[in-house]
């Protein structure tokens, strides 16, 4: 204070530096409970995932920068685990042992992070509207382009862009706003109508869920497209309108004040500009983002920016229904959301049912994670 009377300017303090995954080696010991998880349940998910590296170029680098190495480091790995018994805990361990190095995750060396949790929404609808059923569940428009700006910069990759071409330039597409207002009514791209508007932006955020008709029937739905905005959480919204604490927030308490507030409620949802289409899902599901079914407390959303999909992740964070209790489980990186950004980043796919609602809906747990890459793999940070 007596410097500053003085003239003394203070100092900015130095920004951050940019987000970079950095990676440290470990060995199996390391990994506070690995010999206590059923790791044999993660396979199938892991299958799935080295499905999609058949036929691919031997010398594609995996993830961001090849840090998972080439498709060629996986060739053998894959094989191996295809020839893996259903269910056998003993062979999946001596796997996962044999053919792998953990590496621990850090932002610059910082290795905690925060993860979250979603899940499958179940939602009642119907093919066609009527007043029990008004909340149209759109397709994703033809006029709708998609870019994935990873295609044309390395620098770029996880970043994706939308809009419609308008005059040979691409230009914004309608926010959530707009659409709500009824921009793309009368288009035909009604998939379905269900019976809560404050459900169907819930369905949004999850990116998949499952529609109950009247006859019984279920039609499951998945993302297709979105228009391009950037996720805004309306929970910070909640918070800095003083009708939620930081502490506080989490899926049930804002449907809680959604339902409470009506008169307010399509407002602050408008908050959030950014609109997700759908598709009718058929077989396994929902998709996550690498393309492949996702499998229930196994599954994990990660930020393509810095991680591989794909690759086995062991997690280790704070249980979402006791946090003095751990949450140590293997997982494979197959999905991507708008709010999961930055290298110790994830998001935790629950399933669905009232006890993946309730986990994925509390779920703010302060954690880290290891990756698991081949040992033919140096990973470059």
């Amino acid at each position: 204070m007596v410097l500053a009377s003085c003239g003394e300017e203070r100092k900015d303090e130095a920004p951050p530096p940019p987000d970079r995954l950095t990676l440290a080696p470990l060995s199996f010991r390391d990994l506070p409970g690995w010999t206590d998880d059923r790791v044999a349940e993660a396979v199938p998910a892991f299958q799935r995932s080295c499905a999609r590296l058949k036929g691919q170029p031997a010398d594609k680098p995996v993830g961001p920068n090849g840090v998972g190495g080439k498709v060629a480091d996986w060739t053998a790995v894959c094989a191996e685990l295809a020839a893996l018994p259903a269910g056998d805990e003993a062979r999946a361990r001596t796997f996962f042992e044999t053919w792998f190095t953990p590496y621990a995750a850090g932002n610059n060396g910082t290795r905690k992070g925060l993860f979250t949790g979603y899940y499958e929404p179940e939602l009642k609808g119907s093919r066609t509207p009527d007043a029990a059923f008004p909340v149209p569940l759109y397709k994703k428009p033809g006029d709708l382009v998609m870019v994935d700006l990873g295609e044309f910069a390395e620098r770029w990759r996880g970043e994706r862009i939308a809009g419609r071409v308008v005059d040979g330039r691409l230009k914004p597409y309608e926010d959530r706003a707009a659409i709500e207002a009824g921009a793309l009514r009368g288009k035909g791209l009604e998939l379905a109508w269900v019976d809560d508007p404050i459900g169907a932006f819930f369905l949004q955020i999850q990116g998949s869920g499952r529609v109950t008709l009247p006859d019984g029937g279920v039609v499951r739905v998945g993302y297709a497209g979105q228009n391009g905005h950037k996720y805004v959480a309306i929970g910070k919204e909640l918070i800095d309108r003083g009708a939620l604490k930081r502490e506080e927030v989490s899926l049930q308490t804002i449907r809680a004040w959604l339902l409470a507030n009506p008169d307010q409620a399509a407002g602050v949802m408008n908050k959030n500009p950014s609109y997700v289409f759908f598709q009718e899902l058929k077989g396994e599901g929902p998709n996550g983002a690498q393309g492949v079914a996702l499998t229930p407390g196994r599954s994990l959303a990660v930020d393509p920016k810095f991680l591989p999909y794909g690759v086995p992740v062991w997690l280790d964070a704070e249980d979402p229904l006791d946090k003095a209790q751990r949450l140590r489980r293997l997982m494979v990186a197959q999905d991507t959301g708008g709010a999961i950004r930055g290298p110790v980043r994830g998001d935790v796919f629950w399933g669905h049912g009232p006890d993946a609602e309730q986990r994925a809906g509390v779920m703010k747990s302060a954690g880290e994670y290891v990756l698991l890459l081949p040992k033919t793999v140096t990973p470059a940070s």
